[in-house]
């Protein structure tokens, strides 16, 4: 059973930084070909913010983020990891870890969700 458990969330003011943090267990990396890190605001349809292929690091960025977050992993904790700078308010959302999707930025192809970190910017 795959579990993904999200971390780091919380409140900045704009401008600042936050790194948030998904610890997979029971998930083998090499099986399909993406992880990633998507977002929904009150309202708002959940987008894909950013993921990593497993086997080469690729990665992708929605433009919304690019320039400002940086998508990364560490095979060794089985973590993956968001560093989000220069944040904004329009960036407050509920982040999610996700994986094993087949397309880099569509939700509807992963299989494995975590529960949600909340993140709020102020202006």
């Amino acid at each position: 059973q795959v579990h993904l458990v999200e971390a780091g969330g919380g409140s900045v003011q704009a401008g600042g930084s936050l790194r948030l943090s998904c610890t997979a267990s029971g998930y083998d990396y090499r099986r399909y070909p993406y992880m990633g890190w998507f977002r929904q605001a009150p309202g708002k349809e959940r987008e894909g913010v950013a993921c990593i292929h497993n086997r080469d690091g690729n990665t992708g960025y929605a433009d919304s983020v690019k320039g400002r977050f940086t998508i990364s992993r560490d095979n060794a904790k089985n973590t993956l990891y968001l560093q989000m700078n220069s944040l904004k308010p329009e960036d407050t959302a509920i982040y999610y870890c996700a994986a094993d999707g087949w397309r880099c930025l569509a939700g509807s192809t992963y299989d494995y969700w975590g529960q949600g970190t909340q993140v709020t910017v102020s202006s």
